[in-house]
């Protein structure tokens, strides 16, 4: 892995989501490619919170929600990435697209690889991308020249290979100029938990909180990934952490 020079990048924002509404009006289909595993399910959550209509994409996928339709697929077949996308149609079957894939134990080709096709498919057709991606291709708040791929505070040697997928994931996006994608970093420690639809969105830098931590639940993760979706942010390379907590009342 190499390090890259530091570059500009925005202030932090401090965002806080309403809790999600049952119905909203101009409801998308987002179609989430992973919408079984533990990111996927959540963003599937919170779409339907909103009142979107969900294509989700897994290997098995079940679903007895009638506006969540549940497509088998293997994300490592491009041929059959593209029929379960488009169906018989010459068009996108989704309005947008949530990349939220996780393997274990980590198959960077699969990761790149699937990510490419879906670039290939949508991005001809005007039809954005998100892809939930790793926090090693974020810099280290403690050294700008360092990636936290390369910071062992943040990535042991273990969990180094994790990384790397990340970095290549993210490499293959910047490489595909087709269409509109966006690559959302979490931050480096994602667990399931509470969903308070308030976290802080950042660019090119790991976020910590004021002991150092960085963190978000799933399902805040969910929020700022629906929110992206909703209203495309201005940068292709993002990252989200766990926002303020509220001052206890008394």
């Amino acid at each position: 892995m190499t390090t890259s020079h530091p570059t500009p990048h925005a202030a932090t924002t401090d965002i806080t989501r309403a809790p999600a509404p049952t119905e909203q009006d101009g409801a998308m289909t987002i179609a989430v490619l992973g919408a079984t595993g533990m990111v996927g399910s959540r963003v599937v959550a919170e779409a339907r919170a909103r009142g979107h209509r969900v294509l989700a994409l897994a290997r098995k996928p079940t679903s007895d929600d009638p506006c969540v339709t549940a497509v088998a697929v293997d994300a490592g077949d491009p041929r059959a990435l593209r029929a379960a996308l488009t169906g018989s149609a010459a068009r996108l079957a989704a309005d947008a697209v949530v990349v939220a894939l996780r393997t274990e134990p980590v198959d960077q080709e699969f990761l790149v690889g699937a990510t490419r096709a879906v670039l290939a498919i949508a991005g001809p057709l005007g039809v954005p991308v998100l892809v939930v991606g790793g926090a090693g291709a974020l810099r280290s708040p403690a050294n700008p020249q360092l990636l936290v791929a390369d910071d062992p505070a943040y990535v042991p040697p273990a969990i180094r290979a994790v990384a790397a997928a990340g970095i290549a994931q993210l490499h293959a996006c910047r490489a595909d100029a087709r269409g509109p994608w966006a690559y959302l970093c979490p931050p480096a420690q994602l667990n399931p938990g509470k969903r308070t639809g308030r976290y802080r969105r950042g660019t090119d830098t790991l976020l910590t909180d004021a002991d150092g931590a960085s963190w978000i639940s799933v399902e805040d993760l969910s929020v700022a990934v629906l929110d992206e979706v909703e209203n495309p942010g201005p940068e292709r390379l993002f990252t989200v952490a766990a926002g303020p907590v509220e001052p206890s009342a008394g």
